[in-house]
């Protein structure tokens, strides 16, 4: 009889609000413990539908991972280089992507630590990324990027109002600033004796602590 009755679930139209259920809940899943550790079962109770639902809509755990990770690039990334890439003044892009950065990592608080470790398990994921989270090729998307940031870079340095600096430094200075807490989130509590609600103000703080950090260290 259960048996039955699991066929005809499995065999229902496709529900655009349980497939959103069902992605959100891999969403929960997968942040909290990666591709490898994730189990279908677990989706489905947080869910709150049956395991066959779930390979109903995505056919396997394979799927379910990709999905998952396009989602997780679509938060990431894109406000940033956005900022990055437009024409505002160096200063105001620090402080944006600071701010922005840090107030999306405070509500998605496993998403740069299950990005590092889906990347080092699947590195060629990176190229996945660059595409997904642009629209565009790695190619293109580098010189859209460095080609706005770079003669600003070098405008400013030649007026003497910071040291010279190349743009690939600027991101990876400025993305490492703002990411590492939240990617070693456990050790930095851990060493330095915090609890979530202290981390969470110590965050908060660094959305202007981190630009007169960053820009201070760009002067010449």
């Amino acid at each position: 009889m259960a048996k039955n009755a699991s066929a005809e679930v499995v065999q229902t139209p496709l529900d655009a609000d349980t497939e959103s259920r069902i992605l959100d809940a891999a969403h929960a899943v997968f942040m909290r413990r990666g591709t490898a550790g994730a189990r279908m079962t677990e989706i489905a109770r947080e869910a709150g539908v049956n395991h066959a639902l779930v390979h109903y809509y995505f056919r396997s755990k394979q799927r379910l991972a990709d999905a998952v990770f396009r989602r997780a690039i679509g938060q990431f990334f894109p406000v940033m280089l956005g900022v990055l890439a437009s024409d505002a003044p160096l200063e105001e892009k620090v402080r944006l992507v600071a701010a922005a950065q840090i107030d999306m990592l405070q509500s998605n608080r496993y998403l740069p630590g299950y990005l590092l470790a889906e990347l080092n398990h699947y590195p060629e994921r990176a190229e996945q990324l660059l595409e997904t989270m642009s629209g565009t090729t790695p190619a293109n998307l580098r010189a859209r990027l460095f080609g706005t940031l770079g003669p600003q870079l070098e405008d400013a340095a030649r007026r003497g109002t910071i040291r010279p600096t190349g743009p690939q430094e600027f991101v990876l200075n400025l993305v490492s600033m703002v990411v590492y807490p939240f990617a070693a989130r456990p050790l930095v509590m851990a060493v330095m004796g915090l609890d979530d609600a202290t981390f969470t103000a110590m965050m908060e703080a660094r959305k202007t602590e981190i630009p007169a950090f960053f820009l201070a260290a760009l002067r010449p």
